[in-house]
């Protein structure tokens, strides 16, 4: 399909710099495909669900994955950023680099040299190998929890470049920017629709029967890269690491059993599912690496229903969702939430939406 199909204009003033507080009281727009708008807030969503429904969320937690540091050659230096996007090893992480053009395989790059890092300032890397777009793999001189340590150190979390341009990240985003039931470490971006989540909207939500279960995948920092190509064919997508156990795979198989719906909180987790699945649509404990790239036209076999934020123009996410409840709608979902002034991107505002061939609201 044609890339620019989903390109949309959005007022500088609609992306959101901070979150709501609290976090379930930001707005919230039901989208029933074929049946209009319905704007509510986040905290109604258990007036929403119904028991025996289910609710996915993905427990990935996000590093401090953006990295600055000194790459030196020979007498030569330059200042580059790394951001760290898959392990590959315990030492070795697939980066992209800003500006790439600057480093080589064999470079040695010196992060975080400014008194804040352990073991005495260092953080030192190789660059193992060059890839495309600015992608390099990078060999640590730590490995493993020594690495982890090292990074929490030096690091800085990895902001959306939307939010990064406008401000620094501060500690306040060391909590904003991860989700409350954040639990595995490895991602580099977080899967924004579960920053919504309270204490006190898992209490509600489980007053009303909803069941809550956890699925893991790493979110990468290619979920910002734009998609450059102007037919969606030709983009290329980065993978990502994932999990589904065994135990929540037979939760959601007996839940859809019993007539329960499948709610994917967020793309990711919903992402997760798809590559889950068999081709009658049940899951089986599944782990290993996706590259699952869903536009119009894929027939999901997995969620009833989809909670997630309010994405970029021609970007993966719009893709998704406007497979998930149509081009349409969606053009049209997004036009009423700009001009009702909801705040956009990673802590902005939610969606909930209805898959498109739900006609029975199942």
């Amino acid at each position: 399909m044609r890339v620019d199909l989903f390109d949309f204009e959005l007022p500088e003033e609609r992306i959101a710099l901070r979150p709501a507080e609290p976090r379930d009281s930001a707005k919230m727009l039901v989208v029933k495909p074929g049946e209009g708008l319905d704007d509510r807030t986040v905290g109604d969503l258990p007036s929403l669900l119904r028991a025996g429904d289910v609710l996915v969320f993905n427990d990935t937690k996000v590093i401090p994955a953006q990295l600055k540091g000194i790459r030196r050659r020979g007498e030569a230096q330059a200042q580059v950023e790394a951001t760290l996007h898959m392990r590959m090893a315990p030492d070795r992480w697939l980066a992209f680099m800003r500006p790439g053009k600057r480093i080589a395989a064999g470079d040695r790059i010196h992060f975080g040299h400014d008194g804040n890092s352990c073991f005495l300032g260092q953080l030192d890397a190789t660059v193992i190998e060059k890839g495309e777009g600015g992608e390099a793999l990078l060999g640590f001189d730590l490995s493993g929890p020594f690495l982890d340590e090292a990074l929490r150190a030096v690091g800085h979390i990895p902001l959306p470049p939307y939010i990064a341009s406008k401000r620094d990240d501060d500690e306040r985003d060391r909590a904003d920017y991860q989700t409350i039931y954040a639990r595995e470490e490895g991602a580099v971006a977080a899967p924004t629709a579960g920053l919504h989540f309270t204490p006190e909207l898992f209490a509600a939500l489980d007053a009303k029967g909803v069941e809550c279960r956890f699925v893991t995948l790493h979110v990468g920092a290619g979920t910002f890269l734009p998609v450059k190509a102007d037919d969606t064919a030709d983009h290329k997508m980065h993978a990502e690491t994932g999990s589904v156990s065994e135990a929540t795979a037979e939760a959601l198989n007996a839940a859809r059993a019993k007539g329960g719906r499948i709610v994917a909180v967020g793309t990711t987790s919903l992402r997760l599912l798809e590559s889950a699945a068999r081709a009658d649509g049940t899951l089986a404990a599944w782990f290993g690496a996706t590259d699952i790239f869903i536009t119009p036209g894929y027939r999901f076999r997995t969620a009833d229903m989809l909670m997630t934020n309010f994405h970029l123009p021609r970007s993966t996410l719009f893709m998704l969702v406007s497979a998930f409840s149509g081009l349409d709608t969606m053009r049209a979902t997004y036009a009423h939430a700009i001009e009702n002034r909801y705040r956009f991107y990673s802590y902005g505002d939610a969606s909930l939406l209805y898959r498109a061939e739900m006609s029975d609201g199942r």
